[in-house]
């Protein structure tokens, strides 16, 4: 018996020792341009989705079709979240199109909908990745108001999403936000797809400048 435990922890230092040797290497490429493996992607994917399934199990969700509620969300959607995970009529922006893992596309009529878990994500944000824990600066009946939205947005059309956003008080949960007064959200422009032209110009590190 002490023979085979001997072998298992032998075997357990030899892994580690291999695991530091290959991280201390650089062999890893962490560039957001190299896409993870499948395998990889595959255990993440996993991970994540059942590390929020569990923790988001006993959330209460509230009334979703109040319409002060999704006004609200709307305004903060749009300044905090559209410009990655797009709104109605907005197929990419350089956000949606450069990170990785790449955010998903909330304006997706397939999009798996699960309120207390759209509501942990907001709050509680998902490491290594771009999404932000909004709970630290947020209360939580602001962000129950973006999980609002989040149910209405697959269906709503570019003008209805910025009427909503245009009735609604801007970016605002307790501190010194901007309020929304154009009628244009200003996450991104609803009515411009990809590769369409724009006066927007941004001034890139090689000299070049990017129109959208």
């Amino acid at each position: 018996m002490l023979k085979i435990l001997v072998t298992l922890l032998l075997a357990v230092l030899a892994l580690i020792v291999i695991g530091a040797g290959i991280v201390y290497s650089g062999v890893i490429n962490v560039g957001a341009d190299a896409p993870h493996t499948n395998a990889i992607h595959a255990l993440l994917e996993t991970a994540r989705h059942r590390s929020i399934a569990v923790r988001a199990k006993d959330i209460e969700v509230p009334d979703l079709n109040d319409t002060k509620l999704i006004r609200s969300g709307a305004g903060n959607y749009d300044a905090m979240c559209a410009g990655c995970h797009l709104a109605p009529g907005v197929v990419s922006t350089e956000l949606s199109e450069n990170l990785n893992p790449p955010p998903p596309a909330l304006t997706d009529a397939n999009r798996k909908h699960e309120p207390a878990e759209d509501f942990w994500t907001i709050k509680h944000g998902i490491r290594s990745t771009a999404m932000p824990a909004w709970g630290k600066s947020m209360a939580d009946s602001y962000i129950w108001g973006m999980v609002a939205l989040l149910e209405q947005l697959p269906a709503l059309t570019p003008m209805e999403y910025q009427a909503l956003v245009a009735a609604s008080d801007g970016h605002q949960h307790g501190g010194g936000e901007s309020h929304v007064s154009s009628d244009q959200p200003t996450g991104a422009d609803p009515q411009q797809s990809k590769g369409a032209p724009s006066t927007d110009v941004h001034h890139h590190a090689d000299g070049t400048d990017h129109h959208h």
